[in-house]
């Protein structure tokens, strides 16, 4: 038989995954693993924890393993359908909170788990927030979280501004869209992650060129419009912006102070 603290010093896992892992497994957060060190793992625990173990070992990112990822101080609900939500989107999040026009009519765009959407719609509950999403497996993970958390989100499937109904007119509009380049090195430390939510297979910036032109179709009184982006694109996205007629547009660090969300406001 083994015991929680036997199986901590056998595993070579990250102090901090094996502590989450235990916590999944066996309902002990950190204090009772210290104080409960020699209590014996049933067959079934040991069972699922080196199965965990293994799985993570081999690279499998801990939220799929767990199911769960925290965004903003919250449980998000995670399969490898979605990107995992990272902190550095929760200044983008900030932002929006600060910023979106009160009252107003907002969309999230690639939505994925849900996390910007449901946030935003608890946060401010004055707005009126829709959702869309090219998959429908993504979108049953969003629905199932906003269910969760009890966000008032209106979810739609297809791509970018398409599938709203044509008499929507949106007063801001937002997208963690994917932005890394077909080739760049980082998406093979990322092969457990959606690949077409990660990259568009080209320069990364396919999603701003084609969401731009449809907001100035599509939503003509817009207000407010973000979206993250990588670290070294900040200037190229700007300069769609003002190819699009949207001039003035600014870039936001992360806490990383890492450039990486534009965003417009109309003056």
């Amino acid at each position: 038989m083994t015991t929680v603290r036997e199986w901590l010093l056998s595993s070579s896992l990250d102090s901090i995954d094996k502590s989450f892992i235990l916590e999944h497994v066996c309902g002990m957060n950190k204090a009772a693993q210290l104080i409960h060190g020699d209590r014996v793992l049933s067959s079934d625990e040991a069972n699922k924890l080196n199965d965990i173990a293994k799985k993570r070992s081999e690279g499998v990112p801990l939220p799929y393993l767990l199911g769960t990822q925290e965004f903003f101080g919250r449980p998000f609900l995670v399969n490898p359908s979605v990107l995992i939500p990272r902190p550095d989107t929760e200044c983008l999040v900030e932002w929006l909170i600060e910023h979106l026009p009160k009252n107003g009519l907002v969309c999230d765009l690639g939505t994925g788990s849900g996390c910007i959407a449901a946030t935003v719609a608890l946060e401010r509950p004055d707005l009126t927030v829709w959702a869309s999403d090219l998959s429908g497996s993504a979108l049953n993970v969003a629905k199932a979280n906003c269910k969760a958390l009890g966000a008032e989100v209106k979810l739609v499937q297809g791509p970018w501004l398409d599938p709203y109904p044509a008499e929507l007119s949106f007063d801001a509009v937002i997208s963690n869209p994917p932005y890394i380049e077909g080739d760049d090195k980082h998406l093979d430390a990322l092969r457990y992650e959606p690949r077409s939510a990660l990259t568009d297979e080209s320069d990364g910036l396919i999603a701003y060129r084609s969401i731009l032109p449809q907001i100035k179709r599509k939503a003509p009184e817009v207000q407010v419009i973000a979206f993250e982006h990588g670290w070294n694109q900040g200037e190229a996205v700007r300069g769609i912006f003002e190819e699009n007629g949207f001039k003035g547009a600014s870039t936001f660090r992360d806490y990383g102070n890492n450039p990486r969300f534009t965003a417009w406001l109309k003056a």
